[in-house]
């Protein structure tokens, strides 16, 4: 080990671990026993002979506050997050009918240019079967990937697919039977603000809006206070955050500029759903404003911060709990839907048919 990488790796890994030491939101740390942490891993960190084990060893001692809003990231992934893109083959893979099947497949992905459709069935990445709890691994652009699938008709189908990077800031606008609007984005950030605020403004004489919040992952919170705005006709209070102190923080729906739409409502959630998703869903609920619908949201709910780190990396870390206006507590809990629709089956998948939708026009057609 060259004592230059070593010194290297220990500025990275003491900017991380004095960070958290000051600023995370729970003093008690989870009760972890944080002044133990930087001697386990920070010989870890030391030792590393790259920059793939240095993260590894700094998001190993992170991984211990379970918590999803706190981690680190290495340059690449840094610069992905910023630029909203993600290397990958290009499609969600969903447990139904106790098998793997392809949920989703991303637009501009590798995976739609090879013709992958939702339905198929997953049997095997890079040789190896997927096992119940498999979860996609985290690529590298220009990785190649070999997948085994039955397609929707059960015929064998191998693809070796290359990792691109792909837009995430998907966001959709549909006009559905009945005049009813269908509205999805996949992360609460100025741009969907914007875009959002013009869609309910071009469809403010529609009956009904579905917005659907299914994989959304959250953004920041001042995205969030315009976006709920743009759905009432004053500004309140919709949440508290509360930092290390107990220091309590009033986030407000702020309707400057709103559309200020009136028609009724319904969001769409699922267990991804996370963060300001959450706080989106579970506003429309306390304030009796929209009919929650889908499957219970992740419950990863804190105030989160970035950091740059040396070398082009980056920390986020959680600096604030959040409660909702009630008193709700999300982290680690979630949001439950007012109507739990049901579960995608093969068949959903393979016909295009989306059993969540249907339950949320349902209820905007007969409130």
């Amino acid at each position: 080990m060259q004592v230059g990488r070593a010194e290297g790796n220990l500025r990275l890994f003491d900017s991380v671990w004095a960070t958290v030491d000051r600023k995370y939101y729970d003093p008690g740390f989870h009760g972890v026993d944080w002044r133990a942490t930087a001697v386990t891993y920070g010989s870890r960190a030391a030792a590393a002979a790259d920059e793939t084990a240095l993260y590894d060893a700094v998001n190993g001692m992170l991984d211990l506050l379970g918590d999803s809003h706190t981690r680190a990231f290495n340059p690449t992934e840094a610069r992905d997050y910023h630029t909203q893109k993600r290397a990958m083959t290009g499609f969600r893979l969903e447990r139904v009918d106790r098998r793997w099947a392809v949920y989703e497949v991303v637009p501009g992905s590798p995976a739609e240019a090879a013709g992958v459709q939702p339905g198929w069935i997953v049997l095997a990445r890079d040789g190896q079967p997927l096992e119940e709890h498999f979860k996609l691994p985290l690529l590298r652009g220009g990785e190649v990937v070999h997948w085994e699938f039955l397609d929707g008709h059960d015929r064998p189908v191998a693809l070796a697919l290359t990792a691109q990077r792909v837009s995430v800031a998907r966001r959709d606008v549909r006009v559905l039977p009945g005049g009813f609007v269908y509205l999805r984005f996949d992360e609460f950030d100025w741009g969907t603000v914007r875009w959002f605020s013009r869609q309910l403004k071009l469809h403010r004489d529609a009956p009904g809006v579905v917005v659907d919040l299914r994989e959304d992952p959250g953004g920041t919170l001042l995205a969030l206070d315009f976006t709920i705005g743009e759905l009432f006709d004053r500004g309140f209070v919709y949440a508290v955050s509360i930092d290390r102190t107990g220091h309590r923080r009033d986030l407000k729906a702020l309707t400057l500029g709103s559309a200020h739409y009136g028609g009724r409502l319904a969001v769409m959630v699922d267990h991804l759903s996370a963060s300001a998703a959450e706080i989106f869903a579970a506003t429309m609920q306390e304030q009796r404003r929209a009919a929650v619908v889908g499957h219970k949201t992740a419950g990863d709910v804190l105030s989160a911060r970035m950091r740059s780190l040396p070398g082009g990396g980056m920390l986020e870390y959680s600096d604030r709990d959040l409660r909702t206006a009630q008193g709700r507590r999300l982290e680690g809990n979630g949001v439950t839907p007012d109507v739990e629709a049901p579960k995608a089956t093969l068949d959903d998948l393979r016909t295009g048919r989306d059993p969540d939708l249907e339950t949320a026009l349902n209820l905007l057609r007969h409130p």
